[in-house]
């Protein structure tokens, strides 16, 4: 009866682990990935997808900026601003952002008329 009471919790342990609950880790948030540069280029993706809507919640927002010319930032309802990197910054962060329902517009703050993208939260 040990045994199987061992085997049991052990099986449940290993459960726990590999969905992330032990310890009070939480589970990943969805992934977006941010890119704006080389040229005058920026864009907003979910896997191999332009983010056009996406449902409200947590994300986990990978942004590379290629270019020292260039910046990242994100506007949204209820006063969400947002800069994610600044001239003349280059390389990557990652970020958790929380998204609301509403619009959305992520831009190149020095190059805003040419370089920007909008998607929705519902």
């Amino acid at each position: 009866m040990r045994l199987s009471f061992a085997l049991v919790f052990a099986a449940a342990l290993v459960a726990a682990v590999v969905t992330g609950s032990a310890l009070g880790r939480p589970a990943a948030h969805p992934a977006l990935v941010g890119t704006v540069g080389p040229g005058y280029t920026i864009k907003l993706m979910q896997g191999s997808k332009p983010v056009k809507t996406l449902k409200a919640g947590t994300y986990t927002l990978v942004i590379h900026d290629k270019a020292s010319v260039h910046a990242f930032s994100l506007d949204g309802p209820n006063g969400f601003a947002e800069d994610f990197t600044t001239v003349p910054f280059v390389g990557t962060k990652t970020v958790t952002v929380t998204l609301t329902a509403g619009k959305y517009k992520y831009y190149c703050p020095p190059h805003e008329s040419i370089m920007f993208g909008h998607f929705a939260a519902s």
